[in-house]
């Protein structure tokens, strides 16, 4: 991964001069490195989860084609740490910060699947914010299991409330009973998504009904019937029509 910065070469322009860096790539890989986020994640995880020794680390990394030697593994390790470090204080300024504006907090967790199978990843953020606060990758949730891993934020000083989740037995029960005196709520992008469900399938027999028998009416010519306005000459009043019928576009 390589990033090329420029600079304005317009004399004319008023920032003229100026180095623009490509901040992009830094979503995945840091300066001077030839290793991409993905491999500090893994070194993180295989040290602090399944507490792996460098060297084990170096040698799953060689097996899975990254070619790394245990020095290098060790200040990726490094690396690793001072972004956690980095990340879980700008998470607590912006839990703080919202806690403030609104009164409290919401907490969330949804079950993700980034390789489409296999365990699930549980993460935990803070709806008001949008802000991701931690996550646990299990094989199959148990209550107790989710449990355990929300007390460090259970003791946080912040009012919650409400808690929110989709319908997972397991993840309802671990919220309530970290937070029972917090209001809990299916999410509504879940909820209508099983709703959907059922739908679904007529709604695309539908459409392409729809589709096949639209396809055989003849097309709209160009030089359509169009409403006539008056000349500017003849026209009283310059007042545009959408001012003088405004229109509501709040749902």
């Amino acid at each position: 991964m390589a990033g090329k910065g420029k600079e304005c070469a317009n004399a004319e322009c008023e920032y003229f001069g100026q180095h623009y860096l490509a901040y992009g790539v830094l979503k995945y890989s840091l300066p001077q490195s030839t290793y991409g986020l993905d491999v500090l994640a893994f070194i993180g995880w295989q040290h602090e989860h399944e507490h792996q020794q460098l060297v084990e680390i170096q040698r799953s990394l060689n097996q899975r084609g990254v070619e790394i030697n245990e020095s290098n593994v060790g200040k990726l390790y490094r690396q690793f740490l001072a972004l956690l470090g980095g990340a879980i204080a700008h998470t607590q300024e912006k839990l703080a910060a919202t806690a403030v504006l609104h009164g409290g907090l919401i907490w969330a967790i949804d079950a993700l699947q980034p390789e489409g199978h296999g365990t699930l990843l549980y993460v935990l953020y803070e709806v008001l914010s949008g802000t991701p606060v931690s996550g646990i990758q299990l094989p199959q949730a148990q209550g107790q299991q989710l449990i355990e891993w929300l007390q460090p934020y259970q003791k946080l000083p912040y009012k919650v409330l409400a808690t929110l989740s989709d319908g997972e037995s397991a993840i309802i029960t671990a919220m309530n009973s970290t937070w029972p005196d917090a209001p809990h709520q299916r999410c509504q992008a879940h909820f209508l998504s099983n709703l959907s469900e059922a739908v679904l399938p007529l709604d695309t027999k539908l459409r392409q009904q729809l589709k096949a028998d639209l396809d055989g009416l003849p097309q709209v010519p160009e030089s359509s019937e169009r409403p006539q306005y008056p000349s500017s000459e003849q026209q009283q009043d310059n007042t545009p029509f959408f001012q003088e019928f405004p229109f509501c576009h709040e749902a």
